[in-house]
């Protein structure tokens, strides 16, 4: 199930957070050394002069496919995993009981199909609330991670964007028309990659052992349809026919 409960208060963190950075004086300056950004791929990209150069980056992709993120997703993937389990166990009964139902229920007496509903419908409460609750604490966990990253990763957006003549730097986390972004070409604008590749520097965290790709975990249903997993570089979004 993609996630649902990081888009809108991940924008909400994004905004708040560049904001407050446009209001102070130590926009330029990232939380680490500078030097580390220095040396990165990131700040060796050509600056371009020009009046309005407008830039791409898709902050979502950014925070889960740096080292950090992948480390930190694959932990809270982990941390859940027994729980995932155990929802997969009750949904196997549940759709135990449901075919037990279906098969048998025409042979079953009056009693004897109103207590297999009955408790069919008492375990199909318990799984619906046990797999919310799992959600959203996972969601609220998932949110904590990004915001911290997002914080030290902030300044080093705007400090890249400087250096490199950009005058405006817009977000394509979410496609269109979930935002006003029609479409842009990533090999031109889109700084995703770059900024990556700075932030693995700065941070100092090795990339994890694991093979994920910044897959943003969640506890979901069991049946329901796996997230597609996040890339450092999204493709160019095609304009509606």
């Amino acid at each position: 199930m993609k996630s649902k409960f990081l888009s809108i208060p991940l924008a909400i963190v994004a905004s708040f957070t560049f904001t407050a950075l446009a209001q102070t004086g130590s926009a330029a300056t990232p939380p680490s050394t500078p030097s580390a950004v220095a040396s990165s791929p990131a700040s060796t990209a050509p600056a371009t002069t020009g009046p309005g150069r407008v830039g791409t980056i898709n902050i979502q992709d950014a925070i889960f496919a740096c080292n950090e993120g992948r480390r930190d997703m694959d932990a809270l993937q982990a941390k859940y995993a027994p729980k995932q389990a155990e929802l997969k166990n009750q949904n196997d009964e549940l759709e135990s009981l449901k075919k037990q139902l279906e098969t048998q229920g025409p042979k079953l007496n009056e009693e004897a199909a109103a207590n297999l509903k009955k408790q069919i419908e008492s375990k199909q409460k318990l799984f619906d609330r046990n797999v919310q609750d799992a959600q959203e604490e996972v969601g609220n966990q998932q949110q904590e991670i990004a915001s911290k990253i997002l914080s030290k990763m902030a300044p080093l957006i705007v400090k890249y964007s400087q250096e490199n003549g950009y005058t405006m730097m817009i977000d394509t986390s979410k496609p269109w028309p979930q935002s006003p972004v029609l479409w842009w070409n990533p090999d031109a604008v889109d700084i995703t990659k770059n900024v990556v590749e700075a932030y693995n520097v700065q941070s100092g965290v090795a990339a994890p052992a694991s093979t994920g790709t910044g897959t943003k975990p969640a506890v979901k249903a069991p049946g329901a349809t796996t997230p597609k997993p996040a890339t450092p570089a999204p493709k160019p979004s095609e304009p509606p026919k």
